[in-house]
């Protein structure tokens, strides 16, 4: 192969997996914004939850609040840190998607829109991350 052809390829790769490491950011900042906010509803006993008497994972709604408070500003941190390329953010990235698609199954009942919606975000992350390059550099390098 030529060497010119080479480079443009290895270059397309680099853009790609430069891209797909942006999609999981983006993706996992905006579920862990979504969370943070679900949390604040539930540790408020917001009025959008549904009540569930026969739910084999029932917590107290504060306490899936907390949960998802919790979660939602990890992800956040990773979200922030795959910007930079972080080889820390790109397996912190899979592992806090990964609680979150959990956390959004156990609490499904309570409101299940949004749980779907978190699980279907933290999906994505995890499928950018795995397919990406794994050396790809920072995107504002």
């Amino acid at each position: 192969m030529p060497a010119a052809h080479t480079a443009s390829t290895q270059t397309a790769k680099q853009q790609w997996a430069t891209g797909l490491t942006a999609f999981a950011a983006v993706m996992l900042v905006l579920a862990g914004m979504l969370d943070v906010f679900r949390g604040i509803m539930a540790i408020a006993h917001d009025d959008v939850f549904l009540a569930t008497r026969s739910y084999v994972f029932r917590f107290d709604l504060t306490g899936w609040g907390w949960i998802h408070l919790i979660l939602g500003a990890v992800a956040l941190l990773v979200g922030f840190g795959l910007f930079g390329g972080a080889l820390w953010a790109r397996v912190g990235g899979v592992v806090i998607a990964s609680l979150v698609i959990i956390a959004n199954f156990l609490s499904l009942p309570y409101y299940p829109v949004w749980s779907i919606v978190l699980m279907a975000f933290s999906g994505f992350v995890i499928w950018a991350l795995c397919v990406g390059r794994q050396g790809a550099s920072g995107m504002f390098d």
